[in-house]
């Protein structure tokens, strides 16, 4: 009787554990993902391209001295590196100047003849002669020549200095700030902001002082430069002196112009407009390059050049290993 009673539990047991298998959903289990061939994997790890910033030392160039920046004692225009800036330069030295030492020699000659030839002594009785139409014409006449020819090489320049920007132009951002200036690449995707250096890190790295950056703007040679600036607190003036270039930053107003350098080198400038008690402690340091060399720097900078998309090579699909049954 013990044996039928043990045999019969045993058999309700073995039911029961039966049951409770039967019971467990099918969405419970875990599903069943196909492994990658680890060949597969291998392979497509290697060829998937690793994005690592190269380093560079473009930026960080020696100025010259004499070059892009104000000499002791010096009282002329500095020497200019765009065409307009070069135009400039020739009407102030050949046209200008010469007008101005002319008129300024000729009116002093005057009144000394005038001193001399009418004064009492040579002339007890004096003239009566109140007009003189010869006089009277030369003198309106010649200097609205003069103003004509100044006004025409003028107008020249001042429509050249506002002439748009190729479509090839490389486009410059420069906002002003209280008080330092960032910039933009809007075309490489790079941004960076540029503060004055100490005195003493400037001397170390032989720059002058005051107006020496910590990260300088570069500009590729012999290509055009779309230039707009604003500002996000009040008045600036983005000038170069080497460029021919003043522009002021605007808050809430985008200004432009354009221009090309055809010299490489550091050049440097400062905000021209009076922004607050920092105002002279905005300088301004442009390194122009080899276009070859901006190239490089856009990409240590994490930008891309035209193109640059285009050339990135296309990683190699993953295809997963069949699931063996």
């Amino acid at each position: 009787m013990k044996t039928l009673m043990s045999a019969v539990a045993a058999l309700g047991v073995l039911f029961a554990a039966q049951a409770s298998v039967a019971q467990v959903p099918v969405a419970s289990q875990a599903p069943v993902v196909a492994p990658i061939a680890p060949s597969v994997a291998a392979k497509a790890i290697e060829t998937a391209p690793i994005a690592v910033a190269p380093t560079t030392m473009i930026g960080t160039s020696a100025p010259v001295d004499g070059i892009g920046q104000p000499v002791p004692g010096g009282y002329t225009i500095q020497p200019q590196v765009t065409e307009d800036g070069q135009y400039g330069l020739w009407m102030h030295d050949y046209l200008l100047m010469p007008m101005m030492v002319g008129i300024s020699l000729f009116v002093l000659g005057l009144m000394f003849w005038v001193v001399a030839r009418f004064r009492r002594k040579v002339n007890p009785v004096a003239s009566k002669t109140t007009h003189n139409t010869f006089i009277e014409v030369v003198w309106t006449l010649v200097p609205v020549l003069i103003l004509v020819g100044i006004a025409i090489p003028s107008i020249k320049l001042l429509a050249s200095q506002y002439t748009p920007a190729p479509a090839n132009a490389i486009t410059l951002k420069a906002i002003g700030n209280q008080w330092y200036w960032s910039y933009e690449y809007p075309d490489h995707g790079v941004e960076l902001t540029a503060n004055m250096l100490s005195d003493e890190e400037a001397r170390k790295r032989k720059e002058p002082a005051q107006l020496a950056v910590n990260n300088r703007v570069v500009l590729p040679v012999n290509t055009p430069i779309k230039l707009l600036t604003t500002a996000n607190d009040v008045i600036h003036a983005w000038a170069l002196p080497s460029f021919w270039i003043k522009l002021d930053a605007v808050p809430g107003r985008v200004n432009e112009t354009s221009f090309t350098v055809t010299k490489t080198g550091v050049y440097y400038g400062q905000c021209s407009e009076l922004c607050g008690d920092k105002h002279g402690y905005m300088p301004i340091g442009v390194e122009v390059v080899s276009k070859e060399d901006f190239a490089e720097w856009i990409r240590a900078k994490g930008g891309k050049m035209p193109g640059d998309a285009a050339a990135e090579p296309t990683p190699a699909p993953v295809t997963p290993a069949a699931v063996k049954n």
